[in-house]
């Protein structure tokens, strides 16, 4: 048996055509790095019986293996097929390709972020989204800030801090990552005063709560969770006329926010922005990247004289977009001027607009195909029917008819192992476990061949 006498020192090894190649991809640092790692294992395995010559022989390519393994982040493209469009963990909305491109243009050059072009003088990066902002709204001004909560934060903080801010209890909502809306209350400085019950708040309820502390009344959009039953809310064209009668703001907080009417393509009626505004809410906030579809951002419009306020709070500049995200949205924003082709360039929208039968034929054609691939590993494939929804808190207990595979395997744990094998691939494939099995929903499935080409590394 050979020994350590068979093993290359380091500079030998650095010295080695396929160490070489290493050394052009990740550099001499990691791959040496690397290389004495590879040698100490070498030499225990030899201390535990193994042969010199083989683990000599082996250290390129384990070398190879670790630096690969080493390089490759989570942060990595896979393939949502879990059936929630709008996946918090898996970043939310897919962006446009004008989105896309406006981004990259952003990222390589310079560009007019806050420079005026014609005067030569200073400029705010909120003029490249406000006027299209207030096109598509209806709104007075507009201003804009890293994400809706921190809207909310903001808003809050400038018109309510240590004065009452009034909202019904039925409103009081948790979304994700625990953000609940009296913590955002406490931290914006402004005293909640809640009124009605849990399922039914009246007009008089708002009225008889108004006191000379009141600085606002605050409507959330209950979009992650439904009340149903004996149930009563005041809407917003009335809050809107007490808090005007009480001289107070009246701030209606949509949360995911819509720019379009949803029930077009077949899906429940969420409140738009552009009607919250007509009600007379005097500042409306909303997401930029769930229903909108552009990337994560949170939006003010409202009065002129209220986000003049805010944009003074020392928290905006703590809390504003950077160029790549501005010009994204922008991006974004001029696909809702062309409504008549808004599917077809708004990713968002194209995948929850889709119909259940192209999705069940598309599932027709991979099932066979996917069959072949998974056989090997002991798993089969079969056409399903399965339900979609929107997610990110849109519309939580409504689902769209879809379509997909339905992954079964032997064993009770089939699903689990199945699952962590797919979550395992260079490119990731996300289902969900339902009923015995691993449920590949296809509704945001764009490309056959992405779903082969990834289950080809099985």
């Amino acid at each position: 048996m050979n020994g350590f006498r068979a093993l290359p020192s380091v500079d030998q090894l650095l010295q080695t055509q396929q160490l070489h190649r290493l050394i052009d991809e990740y550099g001499r640092s990691l791959v040496t790095k690397a290389a004495r790692v590879a040698l100490d294992a070498a030499r225990s395995a030899i201390r535990n019986g193994a042969d010199g010559t083989v683990e000599a022989a082996r250290l390129p390519h384990l070398i190879g293996a670790d630096l690969a393994a080493a390089a490759q982040t989570a942060l990595r493209p896979m393939l949502n097929l879990t059936g929630t469009v709008l996946h918090t963990n898996l970043g939310r909305a897919i962006l446009s390709a004008e989105a896309i491109a406006a981004a990259n243009d952003a990222m390589a050059a310079p560009l007019a972020l806050e420079y005026d072009l014609e005067t030569g003088g200073r400029g705010k990066r909120d003029d490249h989204l406000r006027d299209i902002l207030c096109e598509l709204t209806g709104a007075e001004d507009a201003t804009i800030v890293n994400n809706n909560a921190a809207a909310v934060l903001i808003a809050l903080n400038t018109l309510g801090q240590g004065r009452e801010s009034i909202v019904s209890r039925g409103e009081l909502i948790e979304i994700g990552g625990a953000f609940r809306m009296p913590d955002i209350m406490a931290r914006a400085g402004t005293q909640l005063v809640e009124v009605g019950t849990t399922n039914r708040t009246h007009p008089h309820d708002y009225i008889n709560a108004v006191t000379p502390e009141t600085a606002l009344i605050l409507k959330v959009h209950t979009s992650n969770y439904r009340i149903e039953g004996f149930t009563s809310e005041v809407g917003g064209h009335d809050l809107s006329r007490i808090a005007r009668d009480a001289n107070v703001v009246m701030m209606n907080d949509l949360g995911a926010g819509s720019l379009v009417d949803l029930s077009q393509w077949g899906l429940r009626r969420e409140p738009t922005v552009a009607e919250a505004v007509a009600e007379g809410a005097d500042l409306v906030t909303f997401s930029g990247d769930k229903l909108l579809g552009g990337p994560q951002a949170g939006f003010i419009v409202g009065r002129r004289d209220l986000i003049a306020r805010i944009n003074k709070n020392p928290l905006k500049r703590a809390l504003r977009l950077d160029k790549i995200r501005i010009a994204a949205l922008q991006a974004t924003l001029r696909l809702y001027l062309d409504p008549d082709r808004l599917t077809d360039r708004l990713p968002v929208l194209r995948m929850l607009s889709r119909p259940q039968d192209q999705i069940a034929a598309q599932a027709a054609r991979l099932a066979p195909l996917v069959a072949a691939r998974l056989a090997p590993h002991g798993f089969e494939a079969a056409v399903t029917e399965c339900a979609s929804q929107i997610g990110s808190g849109a519309l939580p207990t409504d689902t769209i008819p879809s379509a997909g595979l339905r992954l079964t395997g032997q064993g009770g744990t089939a699903p689990q192992r199945l699952s962590a094998l797919l979550r395992a691939l260079p490119r990731p494939v996300i289902g969900h476990i339902h009923d015995g099995a691993l449920v590949l929903d296809l509704r945001c499935l764009t490309d056959d061949d992405a779903l082969i080409q990834a289950l080809s590394d099985l």
